[in-house]
């Protein structure tokens, strides 16, 4: 088998940028993730054994239960029927972040072990904030917020002009928190689209229509086209995965529990947008309202490209069996033997060249069938294979070049 080495021109490394289309729809205190519902498993009810709407990170422990077992995994590891992270606690003083120094140091003696456990999970999360109340992860936010005022001034976390009064550190506020791992390296602009429901009917919708990271109302019900249709509903920072929304109009006339409180319903608006997107809100409140948000990340795969080079009287002999003339195994198994000599009988090629007429075939020439290219790294351990659909003919004054691509 012939071994080439790709030259400094066959290779070319560059990044393809996807931006792959999450939607998550929230309804009953439930959340459902690109319309997947929950499935039951043989042995844990879910079959990511994660919340529906949550992603599975590493996807570990599917369809497993934590369980007693008797049995070991290593010296005083207890083997609990699931993966699980841990570690002893040493000199190094290695533990998990979770755990503090200071807990480290006074919890635990050396030789203690140390765990963790599977799976990890994430999604979405909203945080309603009412009027003066204490907000720290919106402080935190505010130089970012007043970072973005350059695309928008509806950034900007405190505004004293005339007709654009606001403070983001007092005023009633929803936070809605989107984890990168459903976006990658930031949210694409004009993708981000929010839709409230009530009853399977749309009272409004936001969307960043100018790409600027204002979202603003682009329909709704007739109540909501005269209540806040046009208007700047909140902006969405595509960076850090944060959407804030401060808009209070009233999107519908009736009233609705929101905040599990029946004797203070409050009007649908946006400041109660994603209510049971793990907000702590019970599943009983507020059943006819659903919500939908869907947006496009960004993510950038790493790609590689080789060129594989077939040059002209090259790669025209083959060890497959079908090279050569059927009905010559007596002569492979036969060689000439003798005191002093070992000698392998010469077999027939079997001439492949087509011919114009039906029963001889042209003249003959060594022609192989490429059905595959492996790739080898440089200790000539097999990486990869690339196969082709259809085997390429290769003739002996035929150049071939294989353009073969690995993603990331």
């Amino acid at each position: 088998m012939p071994l080439y080495k790709f030259g400094e021109t066959d290779k070319f490394f560059n990044v393809i940028k996807t931006y792959p289309q999450t939607e998550f729809v929230v309804y009953d205190g439930r959340i459902f993730l690109n319309n997947q519902s929950e499935m039951s498993g043989a042995l844990a009810a879910s079959v990511p054994n994660v919340p529906a709407g949550h992603l599975n990170l590493y996807e570990m422990n599917v369809d497993r239960l934590e369980q007693t077992t008797g049995r070991s995994i290593v010296e005083d590891i207890p083997d609990k029927g699931v993966i699980y992270p841990f570690v002893t606690k040493q000199g190094s003083t290695t533990a998990f972040k979770t755990i503090s120094t200071s807990q480290y140091s006074s919890d635990f003696s050396y030789g203690d072990i140390l765990s963790s456990s599977y799976p990890l999970s994430s999604s979405i999360e909203r945080e309603l904030f009412i009027e003066n109340s204490t907000r720290r992860k919106v402080s935190a936010l505010k130089n970012t917020l007043n970072h973005y005022t350059p695309l928008s001034s509806h950034y900007q976390y405190s505004s004293s002009k005339v007709g654009l009064e606001w403070n983001k550190g007092t005023q009633a506020l929803n936070l809605i928190s989107i984890p990168s791992i459903f976006y990658g390296s930031e949210i694409k602009k004009g993708s981000v689209k929010l839709q409230f429901h009530i009853s399977g009917t749309l009272i409004g919708e936001l969307q960043d229509k100018y790409r600027n990271g204002e979202l603003i109302q682009v329909s709704g019900t007739n109540y909501s086209q005269t209540n806040g249709s046009g208007s700047v509903g909140g902006v969405v920072l595509y960076n850090e995965g944060f959407i804030v929304l401060t808009g209070s109009w009233n999107l519908a006339p009736d009233t609705r529990d929101y905040i599990d409180d029946t004797s203070n319903k409050k009007a649908p608006s946006w400041l109660y947008y994603g209510v049971g997107a793990n907000d702590g809100s019970p599943s009983s409140i507020i059943p006819s309202s659903s919500y939908s948000l869907s947006f496009k990340g960004t993510q950038e795969v790493p790609a590689l490209t080789m060129m594989a080079h077939a040059n002209k009287g090259e790669l025209n002999h083959s060890n497959n069996p079908t090279y050569i003339q059927y009905e010559q195994e007596s002569l492979i198994t036969n060689p000439v033997t003798g005191a002093i000599q070992f000698q392998e009988n010469e077999l027939t090629i079997k001439n492949m060249v087509s011919s114009s007429f039906a029963d001889p075939t042209g003249s003959f020439q060594k022609e192989t069938y490429i059905s595959q290219v492996a790739i080898y790294d440089k200790d000539r351990n097999l990486i990869g294979v690339a196969k082709l659909a259809t085997p390429v003919k290769k003739t002996e004054e035929r150049d071939l070049t294989f353009k073969l691509k690995v993603d990331f």
